[in-house]
């Protein structure tokens, strides 16, 4: 498998299966990814879509069952020393030990990189310098994630895996997170990113995948996602037969939802319709598509297959 000159990450029919026999369940089925150098890459999915197992799999933290992943054009499991020499993860949880300062953490985990800056470059960077002293456990939870982010930033990674990274995190230093991602990008660091907010992605991602069911289901630019997808009318019924509108697909419940993709002009269709029989449309709300409403219609989707079973869940994430 060969990359193309400017990606650092490909994957090619990647598949991981937990257990064996009747109790096998694949968290992965056959996901195709390729990210370019300097791109924000995020990866989303509802819960149990197997993000965090394809994560595993491209950070070189578990072996494909099938399939193959390329980083920097090595494997990240045979060419371990190589590729890790260039990567910075920050997990969903880091794990440090609660007894040991933050400045302690740090150095103990500077200790392990290949090139590493400083500790007082990273405390900057994700606005610890003034906790340096104090204690793991005794750090607020968002503390604790920033703290995780400073080690991620340690080896100065020309690849940085974020696992959820501002969970936890208020809107301020969530704001400041995104800014300094923004600067990571700026210098050229390239980055995948999971995470449960939807505003997120849409900040920071130049491409987007959505994982369902262990699958990619749309990838793409936010525009090329959003694009193809019914914007919504909504509101309460009135109590007469509804206009005609070619096109739309309209579902006349006591809460009438219209599907469009000519939003004004069925929107301006509907309100004069409205406006020649003396209506009101209460709870009028008309909403272009997004990023939201696409992820929404995908996890609504009914799957084929059965559900994993429970002894599997944790495992797959």
């Amino acid at each position: 498998m060969n990359n193309a000159i400017d990606d650092v990450i490909t994957a090619r029919g990647l598949r991981r299966t937990y257990g064996t026999g009747k109790n096998a369940f694949e968290a992965v089925k056959g996901v195709d990814l390729q990210i370019g150098e300097g791109e924000v890459f995020a990866l989303l999915g509802t819960n149990g879509a197997g993000k965090t197992s394809t994560l595993d799999l491209l950070e070189g933290l578990a072996a494909p069952t099938a399939g193959a992943v390329e980083v920097f054009g090595l494997d990240p499991r045979r060419d371990r020393e190589q590729v890790r020499a260039q990567v910075g993860i920050m997990l969903q949880s880091g794990g440090l030990p609660a007894e040991l300062t933050v400045l302690e953490a740090l150095e103990m985990w500077r200790g392990t990189c290949t090139n590493p800056t400083t500790t007082d470059v990273v405390l900057a960077q994700v606005d610890l310098a003034d906790r340096a002293g104090v204690r793991i456990g005794s750090l607020s939870g968002g503390e604790q994630r920033r703290v995780d982010m400073a080690c991620a930033l340690l080896g100065q990674p020309r690849l940085l895996f974020l696992d959820e990274p501002t969970t936890g995190l208020d809107p301020e230093s969530r704001r400041a997170t995104w800014r300094l991602l923004a600067d990571l990008k700026a210098s050229g660091v390239t980055m995948v990113l999971t995470t449960h907010y939807l505003d997120e992605a849409e900040a920071l991602a130049d491409r987007i995948a959505i994982m369902h069911k262990g699958a990619v289901a749309r990838t793409g630019t936010l525009r090329e996602i959003v694009d193809g997808h019914p914007a919504r009318i909504t509101f309460d019924h009135p109590g007469l037969p509804l206009p005609q509108l070619p096109g739309a697909q309209v579902d006349a419940q006591a809460r009438v939802t219209i599907g469009t993709h000519d939003l004004q002009g069925h929107l301006f269709q509907l309100l004069g319709w409205a406006r020649e029989h003396g209506l009101q449309l209460s709870g009028l709300e008309a909403r272009a598509a997004s990023l939201e409403s696409v992820f929404l219609d995908i996890a609504h989707e009914s799957a084929a297959g059965s559900a994993p079973t429970p002894e599997l869940i944790g495992a797959a994430r």
